[in-house]
């Protein structure tokens, strides 16, 4: 069964690779997709549209440009993998998560132990959360074999 699973969240470790690269070992038949993770060329995204003097209506143009591609990837998702790291707020990955809830798209948390309090409505809506890679690579095996 061929799976399409977002990945959201922080853009500053490797976890996006250790999943994909999980899933390639385990011969999952799975299209990974995701939000631009480059982040100059994502707070650009909007600056064709004309420049601002104003940051905010800069940030607001790139953001619109962005949440095409988001919103149109995640609604063709089977499922979205939602990643909280340590060093930065993912104001966008909380989006996601609500985004999916919304939707009806079946989510995946990842994060480590100390952030379950702070994000304990994001993950009593999540399908399941983990602390590791290798625990959603284990779902991921477990939801698409036949």
């Amino acid at each position: 069964m061929k799976f399409t699973v977002y990945l959201s969240g922080e853009i500053h470790t490797e976890w996006r690779q250790e999943i994909q690269q999980g899933a390639e070992e385990n011969g999952l038949d799975i299209e990974f997709v995701s939000a631009v993770t480059d982040h100059d060329a994502s707070d650009s995204a909007g600056d064709h549209l004309g420049a601002e003097i104003n940051p905010y209506w800069r940030d607001h143009k790139s953001a619109k440009v962005n949440a095409i591609r988001t919103k149109t990837l995640i609604e063709k998702s089977d499922l979205a993998v939602i990643r909280f790291g340590d060093k930065y707020k993912q104001w966008n990955a909380a989006f996601d998560a609500g985004y999916c809830a919304a939707l009806g798209t079946p989510y995946v948390t990842l994060h480590a132990e100390d952030l379950v309090h702070p994000l304990k409505e994001v993950d009593a809506a999540a399908m399941a959360s983990t602390t590791t890679t290798e625990q959603v690579v284990q779902i991921l095996k477990y939801v698409t074999q036949t």
